[in-house]
């Protein structure tokens, strides 16, 4: 069974987005072995300057790269990212799992993701739009699910 990692700098507080989230879970564990790993985000002052960002971004690289799987293919969720379809991102999963590799999702802070994580696979963006953290992260989880579908040929995908 392939093992999926989603990476997250920050936690879910709300107990909607983690009912959202754990019902995913459940779904997915008919067609992978699902974890997350939540980052603690690094301090930074109410209003940041650049080299302060630039330094708590560097921090979270650290911690998130200490935690990557060895073997993993690395997405990194960013607004950079190449857009795809559901369909597509079914494909980038298939791809891994027929090539004995485990996944990796990384979703950066409220700051983003440092470049040093973007460099390490294929990014991906959901949209041009910035989405909260614990929202984000329930669409990541239902696009994670819809690729498993696609790939069953289950009726979920529409």
């Amino acid at each position: 069974m392939i093992k999926i990692c989603v990476i997250a700098v920050g936690g879910i507080k709300e107990k909607e987005f983690a009912g959202a989230i754990s019902e995913y879970e459940k779904r997915l564990g008919a067609f992978c072995d699902i974890s997350v790993v939540e980052i603690k985000p690094a301090a930074t002052p109410e209003d940041p300057s650049p080299a302060q960002i630039s330094s708590a971004l560097s921090s979270e690289a650290r911690s998130v790269i200490a935690k990557i799987p060895k073997d993993a293919l690395v997405f990194p969720l960013c607004i950079e990212g190449a857009r795809m379809s559901s369909e597509d991102f079914a494909k980038q999963i298939e791809s891994g799992a027929n090539a004995g590799k485990s996944i990796c999702f990384i979703i950066g802070s409220s700051h983003g993701l440092d470049g040093e994580i973007k460099r390490l696979g294929t990014k991906i963006s959901f949209s041009d739009m910035t989405f909260p953290h614990r929202l984000f992260r329930v669409m990541l989880f239902e696009q994670i699910y819809r690729a498993f579908t696609i790939i069953s040929g289950r009726k979920y995908h529409k």
